[in-house]
């Protein structure tokens, strides 16, 4: 069977936008995220805020290549950039006093990935 990719349009733009930032910075974070992004649905990344509050430092840059899910508590403050959030997920974020941000905002404001963390 041949392997055709994610079909959301979307995350197909998205991933293109990685590989070429990849290229473009010599960079490669951002070509392991497009990988990762690339899998099938379920084997993409689905993390609770839970996980994120027990492995993240405070201040922090996560990136989750696939879902962030709002079981559990956060109590650090810390960025975090993924695929898709749930809106509680979202709402934990933002009122332990982070930021819910989308994979290509992150590439925006650190295109060479330092101090990114990748977490699933």
């Amino acid at each position: 069977m041949k392997r055709t990719g994610p079909t959301d349009p979307n995350l197909r733009r998205l991933i293109r936008f990685l590989r070429k930032k990849s290229n473009e910075q010599g960079v490669k974070i951002w070509k392991d995220i497009a990988w990762r992004l690339e899998r099938p649905r379920r084997q993409r990344a689905e993390v609770n805020v839970s996980k994120i509050n027990r492995y993240a430092k405070d201040g922090e840059m996560i990136v989750v290549p696939g879902s962030v899910l709002g079981a559990g508590r956060l109590e650090k403050k810390v960025i975090v950039a993924a695929w898709k959030f749930s809106e509680t997920a979202k709402k934990k974020i933002v009122e332990a006093g982070g930021e819910a941000i989308t994979i290509e905002e992150l590439v925006e404001r650190n295109p060479k990935g330092s101090g990114v963390r990748i977490m699933e």
